[in-house]
C-alpha cells in the first residue's frame, strides 16, 4: 500500500482545482451533496481498477446522485440500531420522569443512570465499528452497485480479510489524519482569523480545500484496499 499516493494523487490531475471545487459546490448544497457520496464511491472504483488518474470528473451527475442516495440510505439502516437505542433511551427518562411524578428516587435514579451509561458504551463501539466496516460496504459496492450488495455481509467480510493488514491500515491511518487533521486545521484558522483581510482569505481557501480534499485521501486508501483485494481474488480463482 502506498500511502504517501493517497495524500498526493490529486494534485497529479491537471484539472484537480475545478474537479475539487465542483465537488465543493455540491458538497454544500442539501440533497445534491448526495452526489459527493457517489462521485467518492467513483473514485474509489477507479483507484481499485488502477487508472492512472482516477480522480473522477463530474459527467454522469445523476448517477453520481442516484448511488450517493443509495449509501446514504444503506448509513442510515445501519445506523439504524442508534438511532433506536437513543430513542428507547430518550423515552425511558421521559416514562421514568412521568411514573414518579418528578420525584425520582434515588435507586430509579441510580438504575437509569447505569443503564444509560451501558447503553452508552455500547454506542460507541457500535460507532466505531461502523467506521471499521462501512469502508468495505463502499468498497464492495463500488464493484457491484446494487442496492443488495452492501448487506451481503459475507462477502463484505471476505473482502476485508483478503487483506486484512492493508486494510486496517487504511483505516487507522484514516481515523489518525482524521484527528490530526482536526487539530491542525483549528490552530491554524485560529491563527489567520487574526489576521485581517488576507488572513480571511486564506482561512476561506483553507476551509474550501479541507472540505474535500480530506476526503478523497480515505477514498484513495481504500481503493487501493479493493484493487488488492480484487488481485487476491484473481489468484486464488
Amino acid at each position: 500500500m502506498d500511502i504517501g499516493k493517497s495524500f498526493r494523487f490529486v494534485f497529479d490531475d491537471k484539472d484537480w482545482a475545478s474537479k475539487l471545487l465542483l465537488g465543493l459546490l455540491v458538497s454544500i448544497v442539501p440533497i445534491l451533496n448526495l452526489a459527493w457520496n457517489g462521485y467518492l464511491v467513483q473514485l474509489v472504483r477507479n483507484v481499485s481498477q488502477g487508472d492512472e488518474l482516477p480522480l473522477p470528473d463530474w459527467s454522469d451527475f445523476g448517477d453520481k446522485f442516484v448511488k450517493g442516495l443509495i449509501l446514504a440510505v444503506v448509513s442510515f439502516l445501519y445506523a439504524l440500531p442508534i438511532i433506536i437505542v437513543i430513542i428507547v433511551m430518550a423515552m425511558g427518562g421521559v416514562l421514568t420522569e412521568i411514573s414518579t411524578e418528578g420525584n425520582i428516587t434515588d435507586t430509579v435514579a441510580s438504575v437509569f443512570a447505569g443503564v444509560s451509561i451501558l447503553l452508552g458504551c455500547l454506542i460507541v463501539l457500535y460507532l466505531l465499528a461502523l467506521t471499521f466496516f462501512l469502508p468495505a460496504v463502499y468498497i464492495h459496492y463500488s464493484r457491484e452497485e446494487t442496492f443488495g450488495s452492501c448487506f451481503e455481509i459475507g462477502n463484505i467480510i471476505k473482502l476485508i480479510s483478503a487483506n486484512t493488514g492493508e486494510y486496517l491500515t487504511a483505516w487507522v491511518v484514516s481515523l489518525l489524519f482524521g484527528i490530526l487533521l482536526g487539530i491542525l486545521s483549528s490552530i491554524l484558522f485560529t491563527i489567520l482569523i487574526a489576521i485581517i483581510c488576507i488572513g480571511w482569505i486564506l482561512a476561506i481557501a483553507l476551509w474550501a480545500f479541507l472540505a474535500v480534499w480530506p476526503f478523497t485521501v480515505v477514498a484513495h486508501l481504500f481503493g487501493q484496499v479493493g484493487g488488492m483485494t480484487e488481485t487476491s481474488e484473481l489468484s486464488t480463482s
